[in-house]
């Protein structure tokens, strides 16, 4: 008997894994009060310009977290 070859199915390729995707931060807001209040505050500082670029960012970022606070506590706790 004749050996009869059988076609073999190529092995499907592995397919190559997507890099982890990030996931999207939910943006919250500043209210109109807290954006007066940071620009006040702001312009009381007596900085550099990359100290108060650095600065605002954080107090922007303590005041996202918390919408009832003011720009004075967000300075307190950094501070």
């Amino acid at each position: 008997m004749p050996e009869v070859e059988k076609e073999q199915e190529p092995e499907p390729e592995p397919q190559p894994q997507s890099p982890p995707t990030k996931k999207k931060r939910v943006g919250k807001k500043l209210s109109d009060k807290q954006k007066q209040d940071l620009k006040k505050h702001m312009d009381k500082m007596e900085m550099s310009v990359s100290e108060k670029r650095s600065h605002r960012m954080k107090l922007m970022g303590k005041m996202k977290q918390d919408p009832k606070m003011t720009a004075k506590k967000a300075h307190n706790l950094i501070s």
